[in-house]
């Protein structure tokens, strides 16, 4: 045994090692540095060593952004339905139910208004806990309705993504809800009220291929992979390797896909001065 597990052994004898709460210690799956959960919450979930980003939910998502008692939800209420009755290795219902009752959440997509620094915004927050954020019939309405508050109080609309793409237990209905999302955005932009669109990780599929990368403004969320289909499919299909980085938010940038790529610190007052600049 080396003198630094002898010693630790001393420090921590093993009837307290049983008594340690799971999840105080998280090892940062990029640099490989133990943290402190507390602190790893008190840095919004970034790894101050590496600056990993840890997904956050919706909830997380809402506080960092908006401004503390503002928030107010909206659209609850609206839930998924089966009209395929779609059954694969579980009932679609089934999946419902029980993605209900792990999350206490009623669908993939938090809507509401609240205020960023001062300013009103009708914001749209998805749950990649809930079915991995996936787009149904239930989700394109919720965002159709906050696209549609937006240009019924005359505010910007943000919509926050992170999602695996449409999703696949309702076919052709979820497919539709790209062009129903679109078609509410065209509305937005002939009223002349901002969009901005904030990608995190992950914004894959049928999501990325529609309202996620329509905003007058994209803002990726550092590291976040954003992209269509999965890599290893695009490289398989197209025969090549494809190159370091690829589809994640550094990348884009520098192809001229997304505008800005922001650290999580700085989201919050980077969505505020560009709320300023676009409609002031």
């Amino acid at each position: 045994m080396s003198w630094f597990k002898r010693t630790a052994a001393k420090l921590i004898p093993a009837d307290n090692k049983k008594n340690i709460p799971t999840g105080v210690w998280i090892k940062c799956p990029e640099c490989s540095q133990t943290l402190y959960s507390k602190d790893l919450d008190k840095n919004l979930k970034v790894c101050p060593s590496c600056g990993y980003h840890y997904r956050l939910t919706a909830e997380e998502r809402i506080e960092t952004l908006i401004d503390e008692g503002t928030w107010t939800e909206l659209f609850t209420g609206i839930t998924a339905l089966d009209p395929l009755q779609f059954k694969d290795s579980k009932k679609y219902k089934d999946r419902i139910k029980e993605a209900t009752s792990k999350t206490k959440l009623e669908e993939a997509i938090t809507c509401g208004e609240g205020k960023i620094e001062g300013q009103s915004v009708s914001m749209g927050v998805f749950n990649f806990r809930f079915m991995g954020g996936s787009m149904g019939s239930a989700v394109g309405e919720k965002i159709t309705r906050t696209i549609e508050h937006g240009i019924k109080r005359k505010i910007p609309v943000i919509l926050v993504s992170a999602s695996g793409g449409a999703r696949m237990q309702e076919g052709a209905l979820s497919l539709m809800q790209m062009a129903k999302t679109s078609a509410a955005l065209h509305k937005l932009s002939e009223a002349k009220i901002p969009y901005l669109s904030v990608l995190t990780d992950p914004t894959t599929g049928g999501v990325s291929a529609s309202f996620a990368m329509l905003g007058d403004v994209q803002i990726a969320e550092k590291g976040a992979q954003i992209g269509f289909a999965g890599a290893r499919v695009i490289q398989q299909t197209i025969g090549q390797k494809l190159p370091k980085g690829f589809q994640r938010a550094e990348f884009l940038l520098e192809h001229g896909a997304v505008d800005i790529v922001c650290d999580r610190q700085q989201m919050k007052a980077k969505i505020a001065n560009l709320l300023r600049l676009l409609h002031p």
